[in-house]
């Protein structure tokens, strides 16, 4: 069976891996044969067979196999009494509230892990696992990573999430794409399938979608990459990616060092791997495999007209004529140039300087990487250099932390959201003012945030490759990790300053103030011009290099942007900053603080909405829009913008009180609601404490009233909500999962309703 182990396991024994802080945080999966009663047994098979009937329903699952874990090592029962409202006019009553919001506190405690964090799944887009398979195929340690239970559970995830039209999308919801079912058929087969094997005939209708569309040679460019690596297409058939742009100066208006860090980091060891036109073995396998996803033997495919040919159902962001003509120049008269001596030196040199900054990067990062998409090609880039360097073997150490098992199967993940969903957790928790019940929840909860800020800026001259400085933050998953992100940074420090406002014996000691100090002037270093916030570096490039975005299914990737998010995440964090630590850099922590106010009032749209970056999508950006602006002192009364914000808000509530916004507002960047007039709970959660915060109890509490009803009414048996929606989003068209908003933001929202309101009896 199936168990998610916390911490330092397995690592005694494993002198490739290394932390900084004892591992705090680290989540992997290990299978037992020997673990799990019969009845646990049950339970586990019963949450697959629900999932699966029900899979065309709700796509995400719930997260039941960690639940089932951890409930039952904790002998979790829900003493608390379920409660409902009838629809006859029956009141809210204080105690109705109070109920319902510890029904909720006390399921979602139970949850926490013993580190302090609350492990979930991040998963959603459906080309995070084929990179990994490939990887490991062509190094031969498929079967030495994957055991027969991994590649079984990996098959269970590729099936369920088969649409029913034989395709996979680019994420759980998405419609079929040629990027999500070339890519699933691959996986498929290098797992072990025949060409017409799979459940229900999951190849044969994957290769009739594919063959149907013209063939594999419509997948986007990161599928023409992989592809080409696998040796199922041809290096030729790809845009180029010259290693000598790393040698470019910062001084020209593109170089490394403008780019945004994930367009970087991974393009980087693409163009590692393009420049050494790397190719795995040719097995007749791989023959096999070259004859069966495209609709013309492969020996006569025009490669090279293949460059800019990308299906319409993958084309979210066409390419230009101008940025063809670029890549046409650099096909034709660059790279025959670069490749013949004495260029061609050049070109090893640059081949040197690439890989070099991969080992760096992946030093630097206790060889997580950035994410999962840049974790294989690093890995990969590794192994072409030296099959049998530590440096390979250091990446299959930390592989297992990217994998996560769900009902529906295993996946990769993004790389992990322990400290996002832990500082979110406990601001939920601290607003349910249930300090009393939770002490020790919210000590261990102290303690993660505490082990899991990043200590030092990265190592070396990390100005020199491309790195802005780290020291002070908090990353999205946890502390070995590296990487700092703006809004984690703000919402833990947020969370550790209200620790330090109470009592020690309850919650532990505080943080030292020169670790404020610094997180703070991490969140100082990143403010733009305009007064917003961007998520990982300053901005700063010119935002026409935009235009050579060579992702056709992503947006908004080659620069840095600032966020909405990011922004008021740290306007509320250093407004609390300002009155606890009034003297540390006062002026800057003040101008900050009138920036980013002004940033939020003016880039918000006409219709009174937000764009939400990281959550779906207006109904996101508005409570994180109208949180920051509250903090910062602003009213319905004094402030227009929260005004427009409250009326956007009221004007797309849902019949039955809730909100409930389609994924697809997020690519449209217009407000779209979900089919039906559904509502998504966690999206009420988030309409309703924007109302809360801009003072719609004290005008007109009805739909504050209704909302709640809403949540109370649709709490499960055990204090739980049920799974909806996908909630999350990176680069405005690739949706993520985050089955703890379900637990998180209803429990938060209620709480906000039952303590603000502060009547005896709610109508």
């Amino acid at each position: 069976m199936w168990r998610l182990k916390i911490g330092d396991h397995g690592t005694k024994k494993d002198p490739y891996i290394f932390s900084t802080n004892n591992f705090d945080g680290r989540q992997l999966w290990v299978f037992d044969p020997d673990e799990g009663s019969p009845e646990e047994i049950a339970e586990v098979e019963e949450a697959r067979l629900n999932y699966f009937k029900n899979r065309f329903n709700v796509k995400n699952a719930s997260e039941l196999i960690w639940q089932i874990q951890i409930l039952r090592e904790k002998k979790f029962e829900q003493t608390i009494p379920q409660v409902k409202i009838g629809d006859h006019g029956e009141k809210i009553t204080h105690e109705i509230a109070t109920t319902a919001l510890r029904r909720a506190v006390h399921k979602f405690s139970a949850l926490q892990s013993s580190h302090g964090h609350w492990p979930a799944d991040n998963s959603g887009p459906l080309f995070y696992n084929t990179p990994f398979i490939i990887c490991l195929y062509i190094t031969g340690y498929l079967n030495i990573v994957f055991s027969s239970e991994h590649r079984k559970e990996m098959l269970r995830y590729t099936y369920n999430h088969q649409n029913e039209d034989g395709g996979w999308g680019l994420h759980v919801e998405g419609h079929s794409t040629m990027f999500g079912t070339v890519f699933n058929y691959i996986c498929m087969r290098l797992l072990g399938e025949g060409p017409d094997g799979g459940e229900n005939n999951a190849c044969a209708r994957a290769r009739k979608w594919i063959l149907d569309r013209g063939g594999a040679t419509g997948i986007p460019s990161w599928g023409k990459t992989w592809l080409s690596i696998l040796g199922v297409y041809d290096w030729s058939g790809c845009n180029p990616m010259p290693p000598e742009f790393w040698k470019f100066p910062s001084f020209l208006p593109i170089s490394p060092g403008k780019l945004l860090c994930y367009c970087r980091l991974t393009y980087m060891p693409m163009s590692y791997l393009y420049g050494k036109r790397f190719v795995g073995p040719i097995t007749p396998f791989i023959l096999q495999l070259r004859e069966e996803i495209y609709t013309q033997p492969y020996r006569d495919i025009h490669w090279s007209k293949m460059r800019h040919f990308c299906a319409k159902e993958d084309s979210f962001f066409p390419h230009t004529s101008v940025q063809n003509l670029l890549w046409d120049t650099l096909y034709n008269v660059v790279e025959p140039v670069l490749n013949r001596w004495p260029l061609n030196q050049l070109r090893e040199k640059s081949l040197e300087i690439a890989m070099n900054h991969i080992h760096y990067e992946d030093e630097a990062s206790r060889y997580m990487t950035i994410g999962c998409i840049e974790k294989p090609l690093n890995m990969l880039s590794c192994w072409v250099e030296d099959p049998n360097s530590d440096y390979f073997k250091k990446h299959l150490s930390r592989i297992s932390e990217y994998l996560w098992v769900g009902e529906d199967g295993m996946k990769v993940q993004s790389f992990g959201s322990q400290t996002w969903d832990c500082a979110i957790a406990v601001q939920a928790l601290l607003a349910c003012s249930l300090t009393d019940e939770i002490g020790p929840i919210l000590m261990k909860a102290h303690d993660f945030l505490k082990t899991s800020q990043v200590t030092d800026n990265p190592p070396g001259d990390f100005k020199r490759m491309f790195r802005h400085i780290s020291k002070g933050g908090w990353t999205f998953s946890n502390k070995d990790h590296g990487w700092p992100v703006s809004d984690c940074t703000a919402e833990a420090l947020l969370c550790c300053l209200h620790f330090s406002m109470m009592r020690p014996e309850i919650v532990g000691e505080k943080m030292e103030p020169e670790r404020f100090y610094d997180a703070v002037n991490y969140i100082l270093s990143l403010q733009s011009e305009t007064g917003g916030v961007p998520a990982w570096e300053p901005t700063g490039a010119p935002s026409w290099l935009e235009l050579l975005n060579p992702i056709e299914f992503l947006d908004e990737v080659i620069i840095e942007h600032d966020k909405v998010e990011c922004t008021a995440s740290a306007l509320k964090a250093m407004t609390l900053f300002k009155k606890l630590y009034p003297k540390h850099r006062a002026k800057e922590v003040k101008n900050f603080i009138a920036k980013a106010t002004k940033f939020i009032e003016d880039i918000q749209k006409s219709d009174g909405s937000w764009y939400g970056s990281w959550g779906i999508c207006f109904t996101y950006g508005a409570w994180f829009a109208i949180s920051g602006l509250v903090a910062a002192k602003k009213t319905y009364s004094n402030c227009l913008a929260i005004r427009k914000a409250t009326d956007f808000l009221l004007k797309i509530q849902c019949e039955d009180g809730g909100w409930g916004e389609s994924y697809r507002s997020c690519p449209n960047k217009k407000y779209i609601p979900l089919g039906g007039n559904r509502s998504n709970l966690v999206q009420t959660a988030w309409a309703m404490m924007s109302l809360i915060h801009a003072g719609q109890m004290e005008r007109d509490p009805t739909p504050l009233h209704r909302a709640a009803k809403l949540l109370i009414n649709s709490q499960l048996e055990d204090g739980d909500f049920p799974q909806q929606e996908l909630t999350g989003v990176f680069m405005e068209n690739c949706m993520l999962h985050y089955p703890i908003y379900r637990n998180i933001f209803p429990m938060w929202a209620l709480a906000e309703y039952r303590s603000r309101l502060l009547l005896p009896e709610i109508f």
